[in-house]
């Protein structure tokens, strides 16, 4: 997987804007003006931070090395998770989906 894949995976996701609100090298994602996925263009290897539940946060970064708390973020709601292969797409596309989700529920309630 790399960063066109997420991207692509991340815009073909219904209501999704592409943004730059920190700067020309973090693609940031958004549902409803929220946030769900955070990638850095110049990140080696490349990692992304999404959106998680509290608990399946905690789960994941025990079950999994290359899932860390929230690089520059809420580290009870926000995972940075490293693309080095150890992880398989489909379970990062799952990751991807549950942080979507999370935020769509959220702007949901909101309205």
């Amino acid at each position: 997987m790399d960063i066109e894949n997420i991207r692509n995976y991340c815009l073909a996701k219904p209501d999704v804007e592409e943004t730059l609100p920190f700067g020309p090298d973090t693609l940031v994602y958004k549902v409803g003006g929220k946030i769900f996925l955070l990638m850095g263009m110049d990140s080696d290897p490349l990692s992304f931070n999404v959106k998680c539940n509290p608990d399946k946060a905690l789960e994941l970064r025990e079950t999994y090395p290359s899932v860390a708390p929230g690089y520059h973020m809420n580290k009870t709601h926000w995972n940075t998770v490293t693309v080095d292969g150890s992880v398989p797409f489909k379970q990062l596309k799952e990751w991807i989906d549950h942080s979507y989700e999370l935020v769509c529920k959220k702007s949901r309630q909101k309205k």
